[in-house]
Order: C-alpha cells, then structure tokens, then sequence
C-alpha cells in the first residue's frame, strides 16, 4: 500500500489530456536525473509526433515499485513503459549481461558504437522473447566506487568492503573475486543503508552518484570506470501490439530523442560531476592505467567464466569494436 500512496501523489502531478491514451512510465531516480530528462524528451517529441493521443504520467523515484517490480508490470501489462538500468535485466534476458564485464568497454564512444551497431540491435530483439519490447539503449556511464571507509587504490583495499551492487550475478561474481561482500539491493533501500552503517560503500556511474546526492552518505570516490552501465527504454507488449505502423515509427523516432537527451546529460554530469561532488565534501582519487590493470588482473577467473557464459567470440568482437 506504501508504494501505490506514494505512486499516487508522485504521479498526480503530471496531468494526462482528456481522450489521450495514458502512458505510465516509471523509474528509479529523480526527475532531474538522466532517467528524468530522457522520459521527459520521450514524451515531447511523442507530442510533436501525434498530438494528444498519447498522456504520460511519471512516476520517478521508484515510485512504481524497484526495478524488478517495474519490468514484471511490463510484462504483465500494468505499467506500460519504464527506463531502467541493467541491474536486474539479466533475470529477464540472461545475454545482456556481457554488457556488464568489468573492463570490457575503453570509453563512451567505444560502448554508444557497440550498442548503436549490430550488436545491441541483435540484444536489443532479443527482449522480446522475455515478454517485454526493447526500444533502444540509453547509458548512464561508467561506474565508479564510493565508500566510507578509505580511498581505494589497489584490489586489496576492497577485501571485506561492504558494497551494495545490482542484483547483477556478473557485478556480483566480480566484487567476489576481489575480496569485497557485495551485496545485492533494490536500489530504494541503499541510501538508508549507508547512513545506518549496514554497508560500507556502493558503486554506480557519476550520473547516479550526482543526481541521487550520494555526497551526502558518502565520504570517499574512487574514479576506476570498472563497468560501463548502460540503460533501456522498454514498454509493454500489450501498448506495442496496440499501435499502428505510424505511432510504432513515433515511437522508435522518440527512443532515439529520448537516447540523445540521456547521453546529453551523461556528458555533461562527466564533465562536472567529479568538481560537484569534491565541492560537497567527498574525498576523490583517479586510478592510473596500471592501478586498473591491476585489478583488471584480479577478475582473470570471472573472466573465464564470462566467456564461458557468453562466448569469447562475442566479448572479442565488442573489444574490437571501433
């Protein structure tokens, strides 16, 4: 009941015109977050393309529930479009997974080519077996660790490191190896389990660490980039078996605004991310190459299993990519 209240009054405020089809799209960050922009750029050219056939009405801050909770109303038809991380994505489609090898991707340009080519097309078409239709894929950035314990520089100062990660078995099998606790967690519970101390850290892309005010719970960033996040834009079967042709080409039309807009906002929050939060009080250290490389070294048994699961053909295709 808590969360329908809540959902309630975040999704008042967003009124939907009379006749219009209502849209109910959830997600776990703030309005202002990357999240936030790209479902309000989704929205308006929604509107630009076919008027007032569609209303949206938000539900940010996982005011519809987390984010596993979200994906299975898409599938069973009770909320209709989400933008989401691929923290629980691979309980849904196991194979996006390789997306979230630590050290797989050398920077934005390299993980937006690979996404945008015939790789996470293919990924893409595979959502639909899973009962959910993919639109595009969107990016929250590099991830980064933040902790209260003490900077981090080497995978020694993880051993024992409490961390909240994504219930995200190739996050998870990686913190493993390095020594770390992870511990996987709704996203909605980790800013009250870092101030009560029940873990020590957590990792997420600048985008998030900015936007959700981590500064605020957490005294030290560790600049490692050890996985490239990306996000989804998803809606339901149901809503996409109603469309026509013309509203379905709106609607990949405004994925794609909707992309723009997210990655926009991850540009420009890498930028300025890092001098925001050091403003706020948060304790900043950069690894050097080598300092990657070392931890790099630490996953050799993860990555064996990584290509197992996914194939080493495909894990040194995205590798090779330009």
């Amino acid at each position: 009941m808590k969360h329908l209240y809540a959902a309630a009054l975040i999704g008042a405020g967003f009124a939907v015109p009379a006749g219009a089809q209502e849209i109910k799209i959830g997600y776990a960050l703030a309005e202002d977050s990357h999240y936030g922009v790209a479902a309000k750029a989704f929205e308006q050219s929604i509107a630009g393309a076919l008027g007032d056939q569609f209303g949206f009405r938000h539900f940010p801050s996982s005011g519809l529930g987390g984010e596993r909770e979200v994906i299975e109303g898409l599938q069973l038809g009770t909320v209709e479009m989400t933008i989401v991380s691929t923290g629980t994505l691979s309980n849904f489609v196991p194979e996006v997974g390789v997306f979230d090898v630590p050290f797989l991707f050398s920077s934005l340009d390299h993980a937006r080519s690979v996404l945008d080519g015939q790789i996470g097309q293919d990924m893409l078409a595979k959502f639909d077996d899973a009962g959910i239709h993919a639109l595009a894929w969107g990016e929250q950035g590099f991830r980064h660790i933040t902790n209260n314990r003490g900077p981090i520089a080497a995978p020694a100062d993880t051993d024992g490191l409490k961390i909240r990660t994504m219930e995200n078995p190739v996050h998870i099998a990686a913190f493993e190896a390095l020594g770390a606790a992870p511990t996987p967690m709704a996203w909605p519970e980790v800013i009250g389990a870092l101030q009560q101390g029940a873990i020590d850290g957590q990792e997420n892309p600048l985008s998030v660490i900015v936007s959700a005010k981590l500064s605020e719970v957490q005294k030290y960033l560790t600049l490692d980039g050890h996985v490239y996040s990306p996000a989804v834009i998803l809606v339901s079967p149901s809503l996409w078996g109603q469309l026509d042709d013309d509203q379905k080409a709106a609607f990949d039309q405004a994925a794609i605004d909707a992309v723009a807009a997210m990655r926009g906002y991850v540009d420009e929050v890498e930028a300025s991310g890092v001098e925001t939060l050091k403003s706020e009080g948060m304790e900043v250290n950069e690894l050097s190459a080598e300092q990657k490389a070392a931890f790099r070294d630490a996953l050799a048994e993860p990555y064996k299993a990584y290509e197992e699961q996914f194939g080493k053909d495909l894990m040194d295709s995205i590798q090779a990519a330009d």
